[in-house]
């Protein structure tokens, strides 16, 4: 990267916050109607369930039909690129380039209303990585003599594209770093920062705070109080398992929705349907979306939902994840987390500062188990609350749930997926000479 390559990178980043736009209005259209038809005192909740079951009818009907390119959150082909032993067979690469193509992106367009009309459990990370991969592919396919992006390989290209999607989405240089770094370039390594970080840097110029109502103005905790460590290390050892569960229900749900789809896709469409419709009733609404509206009040040292409410969005989070709904665990594996504070209400000691901190503990714990990037996940929290006064703290936490969730759980969600395309690619030939008989 030379200085006469820096204003491309400072102006395609406020294009990328521009077209993030669409994304980020369907997810705060999810949160209104979550307000309006289930939490509102007047809210007329039949009609909110009956908005769900045919919201989520029809995305699971459409996401194993006709819009099947658009199913899921777009993320594994850029993980099947960056781990693939090199070098890839031309086949395999042009098949997931081709997965991050701009035609992809809008068959997972109308996937998303749907998805955030029915309110199902994922939110808006991985779909924002994908469209910024989606996004340089393109430019670099459109203009192959631009500089900045013809000099660089395809692979590296997607994998900056996706960093800077989701920090332009949450309008965090940080997080595209730190998620670049950490999940989608582990193989790239330090070539992907700085363009990342233009990117990411430059769009926040443009992004929009819609769909975010975890994302706190700012709080001044402290630090954690030293009466409060013994519960802050439970919470770490419970998130842990509670990130590990989660991942290995969602890969045991995605076999059997898979086979159940594959058979029988009208009316697997309509038990799945039901059964997250259900979900919802139980829950009284809180199981939808992903979940930022008690990961808001539980980070803010407010009531989250009774403890059953963890239950029901865990079983949602399993669901959705497993039909395909377009979207990642980010922000639903934070909410989980932040549901463990529940049954700690109203215990002598727990003044909402406490419960907060706490919130935020949990939040990181069941985060960093269940994806595996422990600064990404520490920096994200933070991110959403805002007090740099326990950033230490969760940085320790994360890095400790980490390894336990890594030993625990096996693979991530993203990596089991990645894996599965890794799987079905071709090997490269050899070049090698045969011998002769």
């Amino acid at each position: 990267m030379t200085v006469r390559t820096l204003p491309f990178w400072l102006l395609v980043g406020p294009l990328l916050a521009l077209l993030l736009w669409p994304y980020q209005a369907l997810s705060e259209l999810g949160f209104q109607l979550q307000r309006l038809l289930w939490l509102h005192p007047q809210a007329n909740r039949s009609a909110g369930a009956a908005q769900v079951f045919v919201a989520s009818a029809l995305l699971i009907a459409l996401a194993w039909g006709p819009l099947a390119a658009g199913r899921g959150g777009g993320v594994p082909p850029l993980l099947a690129l960056d781990r693939a032993p090199q070098p890839v067979a031309a086949e395999a690469e042009s098949r997931w380039l081709g997965q991050l193509g701009l035609a992809c992106q809008l068959q997972r367009l109308p996937l998303m209303l749907l998805t955030h009309l029915g309110g199902l459990t994922v939110g808006v990370e991985s779909p924002s990585v994908a469209l910024g991969a989606s996004v340089l592919l393109a430019i670099r396919g459109r203009w192959p003599g631009l500089r900045p992006l013809a000099c660089l390989s395809p692979r590296l290209v997607a994998v900056i594209g996706g960093a800077a999607g989701l920090g332009a989405a949450f309008r965090s240089p940080l997080l595209a770093v730190t998620y670049g770094l950490e999940e989608l370039g582990q193989c790239m390594g330090l070539p992907l920062v700085v363009p990342a970080l233009l990117l990411a840097g430059s769009a926040t110029l443009l992004a929009t705070t819609m769909g975010q109502p975890a994302r706190l103005p700012g709080l001044e905790l402290g630090s954690l109080a030293p009466q409060l460590w013994g519960w802050a290390a439970l919470l770490t050892l419970v998130g842990a398992a509670g990130g590990a569960l989660l991942v290995r229900l969602t890969i045991l749900a995605a076999a059997w929705t898979r086979r159940l789809l594959s058979r029988r896709r009208l009316v697997g469409s309509l038990l799945l349907a039901g059964l997250l419709t259900l979900l919802a009733l139980l829950s009284s609404g809180l199981s939808l979306n992903d979940g930022s509206l008690s990961l808001a009040a539980a980070l803010a040292g407010q009531d989250p939902g009774e403890p059953l409410t963890l239950l029901w969005r865990l079983l949602a989070t399993v669901l959705s994840l497993a039909v395909g709904a377009p979207g990642g665990l980010m922000h639903d594996s934070m909410s989980l987390g932040a549901l463990l504070i529940s049954p700690l209400q109203g215990l002598p000691a727990m003044d909402s500062t406490a419960l907060a901190q706490l919130a935020a503990v949990a939040a990181t714990a069941l985060f960093a188990s269940a994806n595996g990037t422990p600064l990404f996940c520490a920096a994200f929290v933070f991110t959403l609350q805002g007090d740099a006064a326990l950033l230490p703290l969760l940085l320790a936490v994360s890095a400790v749930s980490a390894a336990l969730g890594e030993r625990w759980r096996g693979v991530s969600w993203n990596e089991h997926q990645a894996q599965v395309l890794l799987d079905q690619a071709p090997t490269r030939p050899s070049t090698a000479s045969n011998p002769s008989p």
